[in-house]
């Protein structure tokens, strides 16, 4: 197998070096579009006409056609609500031609026809990232859904999770709590659970809420997607991949300062600015602090956010970054509240969250228990153009998290009690990741070629300890909580703590693996309008075990590969407009076996193999009248085989043999049918099930996959010029139906399956409003959350109460 592989790559490396040649038979055309007072204008149309040819200028004003036969052209300027510019262009064989034009239009103008009233400001065209090489959506056979800054801005977005709300088919879970490990936020994508461990397409893990700062976008990437982000940073749902702001050429930045219900506070700054007369030094700086205090009697959060980036230009051909994200924040952890795990829903009375008799303004501690969370990330980028058709990036991710404080939940019981537990929650983690990608972009006869060739190395080491109450357990106290709760502030971090000092209880647990991956992906125009795609990555992972000091030993280390395909075909009924696509996408897990080394008769310790995902999508994706309508509908089905379960035939072992499928469908339609009209409107359907498993949840919904139906939307409408210029409204808001956090089968004296019994989130429909007055030089914007004061949850097989109404105020200076 290895040597029919290599023998592949051989001959595509051969391929590619004669199709390089070829490439150089043709021409390029790059340049730089800017305003009268020579800042960049972003966004602007770049077209050959009478050709197939034709870009938009990135945040520099840049811009780069490739690929263009020899002759002579007309060059087209143009964007809604300015005046078009054409130039006349001659493109000579295996030549660069530089175009550097100025519009007539000021900085103040552009901001009022291209940014504020462009078309479709939630929506983005390209991506860099979720195909490793810039690829327009239409072009790309995977889905993927984008969060704008603009769509940001407009809701008052301080956080990655509030962002996340605006994307199809994506539910919370949990928020984040900050521990050490595990702590970021966890949410369901297709029926799966998966976290936001991405950022510029490399590995950047926060064990916190990310702030949103320093994010220009967000691209949340759907169905398994190994073959190009491999395994530990991916799941079967999709992945999460922050992209953040990059410094420019010329001096600009904001200032802004909000504020709103529960003592929120917050001042954010974003200062970038040239270093030298010649623009090939570039500094940005993100920075942000928070303080908030919750709705409930006990809970609050202090952070501050620092990101700066630097840019140098060594020439136009080398270009390097590197970039930091500096985050400290002592936070309350999360409100959690267990189904207790030796009571079913039957013996507490009732089987949902809304029928729970308790006063949810009330914490049911007696103070903040504080985890204090630290994370320090470092990001370095080399991009090199090695010719006209081939780029290399080199990338370098150091990424270090610790956490350390006491954390506490509940577990619900009958009779209206709760247990009130604890314990010593503390850890690090430390992650570096290298990738290495040459892209390609070249002709093979009429043909283009579009490549990434790449390869990564990740390592990841860490430790949790957990320290629990004197005896061994976690239980402090019971308490009646539909009442009056005489020892309810005795609950509190200092009896906590005391009680954590005395204690030799202590469990210790360590993470040492890495992963040693090569993928090659290629998209290949057959016709202008017919492209296919295929990828593949071969991943050795290496797991070294959890190392137990004591004895001096070492249990659970293995090493596997896995290879990971997939494919794409991609129409475009209507040229760069409406597309029909397909794919086949892959993935894959390693599983740890935690019985090896056991001696125990019967037990299974033997090394997994690699659970495996496999999803076909199909779907429309739509581009049309001049990027004033953009939609993405797709069918999927996942299927992940070899599932590790519990071996029915002997207690305490596993086998692998379990199933589940996931199937579903989305939609996400943007559109500006309007000057200053923007809509996103998202629906998503879901149906997940175990097709082999435990008995007890074979044929059922995970507890994990969360609710059926989402629906998310939001609408803003800037008023015109003649009515009040600068003034704007938006309305929006979330739909789930229930969620079952817990969902098992029950059986009858023969032990037959007979039925099923849950404990489910009730569906919610929370809607938010803001109002805004933005003009050039400074913004004021106001939002109501949750506007009808509605109670929900959320849960990852927990109670999660979320906000009630609240209400938040911003004001921004420009520069």
């Amino acid at each position: 197998m290895h040597k029919f592989i290599t023998k592949k790559l051989l001959l595509c490396f051969i391929l590619l070096t004669a199709a390089a040649g070829w490439s150089q038979e043709r021409g390029r055309i790059t340049g730089t579009i800017s305003v009268s007072d020579n800042s960049a204008a972003e966004n602007i149309s770049i077209a050959l006409k009478g050709t197939s040819h034709g870009t938009y200028t990135n945040a520099e004003g840049k811009f780069e056609i490739k690929n263009i036969k020899p002759g002579t052209y007309t060059l087209r300027i143009s964007a809604i609500g300015i005046t078009a510019v054409e130039e006349q262009v001659t493109v000579t064989a295996g030549e660069t031609i530089t175009k550097n034009i100025t519009l007539t239009e000021s900085r103040e103008q552009l901001d009022e026809v291209v940014i504020d009233g462009r078309n479709n400001r939630y929506k983005k065209k390209e991506s860099a990232t979720v195909s490793r090489m810039p690829l327009k959506s239409l072009e790309n056979s995977q889905v993927y859904n984008v969060v704008t800054k603009e769509l940001m801005a407009d809701q008052l977005v301080t956080n990655q999770d509030d962002a996340l709300k605006n994307v199809v088919g994506l539910y919370q879970l949990w928020g984040a709590t900050g521990r050490a490990g595990d702590g970021g936020s966890y949410f369901a994508s297709r029926g799966f659970v998966t976290q936001a461990l991405v950022r510029n397409g490399i590995a950047g893990t926060v064990i916190a809420n990310n702030d949103a700062a320093n994010i220009e976008t967000i691209e949340a990437i759907k169905g398994p997607s190994a073959t190009l982000f491999g395994s530990v940073l991916t799941s079967y749902g999709g992945l999460i991949n922050r992209v953040t702001k990059k410094p420019y050429e010329t001096f600009g930045g904001e200032v802004t300062y909000q504020t709103g219900s529960f003592g929120f506070n917050r001042g954010t700054v974003d200062i970038n600015t040239p270093l030298n007369y010649d623009k090939t030094a570039l500094f940005r700086l993100n920075a942000a602090t928070t303080a908030t205090e919750t709705f409930q009697d006990y809970g609050m959060s202090k952070s501050t956010f620092v990101a700066p980036s630097f840019t140098y230009k060594f020439s136009d051909r080398l270009t390097a970054t590197i970039e930091g994200e500096f985050f400290n924040q002592d936070a309350t952890g999360l409100h959690l509240i267990y189904l207790d795990y030796m009571h079913t829903p039957s013996s507490l009375g009732f089987n949902s969250a809304a029928d729970l008799n308790l006063d949810f303004k009330r914490s049911l501690v007696g103070g903040n228990f504080i985890t204090e969370t630290r994370s320090r990330n470092i990001f370095g980028t080399v991009t090199y153009k090695i010719s006209d058709s081939w780029t290399s990036q080199s990338v370098i991710s150091s990424a270090n998290n610790q956490a350390n404080g006491p954390g506490f939940w509940f577990y619900l019981r009958p009779n209206n009690k709760v247990s009130r537990n604890a314990w010593g929650f503390g850890g690090s983690s430390n992650a570096i990741e290298f990738q290495q990608n040459f892209t390609g972009d070249f002709t093979i006869g009429s043909m283009r070629n579009r490549i990434v060739i790449g390869g990564d190395l990740y390592q990841t080491k860490g430790y949790t300890d957990i320290t629990y109450l004197p005896g061994g357990g976690w239980e402090f106290d019971e308490i009646d909580y539909s009442g009056a709760i005489p020892n309810y502030n005795a609950f509190n971090p200092r009896n906590i703590q005391n009680q954590l000092d005395s204690s030799n209880s202590v469990f210790h647990s360590t993470t040492n693996l890495s992963t040693h991956s090569l993928y090659v992906s290629d998209v290949l125009n057959i016709t202008q309008k017919l492209l296919v795609s295929a990828g593949l990555r071969f991943d050795n992972f290496e797991n070294r075990g959890n190392y137990d000091a004591a004895s001096n030993t070492t249990s659970g280390a293995f090493s596997q590969n896995a290879f990971s395909p997939k494919f794409g075909l991609v129409y475009q009924v209507v040229q760069d407009q409406v597309a029909v696509f397909a794919n086949y996408q892959n993935s894959f897990k390693n599983v740890v076996n935690s019985n090896a080394g056991s001696s125990a008769p019967g037990i299974n310790t033997n090394t997994f193999k690699p659970e495996h995902a496999n999803q076909f999508e199909a779907g429309v994706k739509l581009d049309g009248f001049n990027n004033k309508l953009g939609a993405n509908i797709s069918y999927y089905n996942i299927k992940v085989d070899n599932i590790v379960r519990a071996d029915p035939s002997v207690p305490n072992s596993s086998i692998q043999d379990g199933s589940q499928e996931s199937s579903g469908f989305e939609a996400e339609i943007t559109a500006s049918p309007v000057k200053g009209l923007n809509i996103l409107v998202g629906y998503a359907y879901n149906d997940s099930k175990y097709t082999k498993s435990d008995a007890g949840i074979n044929g059922l919904r995970p507890t994990t996959a969360g609710p059926r139906n989402l629906a998310n939307f939001w609408i803003s409408y800037k008023l015109p010029a003649t009515v009040i210029e600068g003034m704007g409204i938006g309305f929006g808001g979330n739909y789930a139906s229930e969620s079952a956090i817990y969902n098992s089968n029950t059986f009858d004296g023969d032990g037959n399956v007979n039925g099923s019994e849950k404990f489910v989130l009730p569906s919610y429909t929370v809607l938010n409003a803001s109002l805004f007055y933005d003009k050039p030089k400074y913004r004021i914007a106001l939002k109501a959350n949750n506007i009808t004061d509605e109670l929900y949850f959320n849960g990852y097989t927990t109670i999660n109460v979320q906000a009630p109404r609240n209400f938040m105020g911003s004001l921004t200076y420009k520069f």
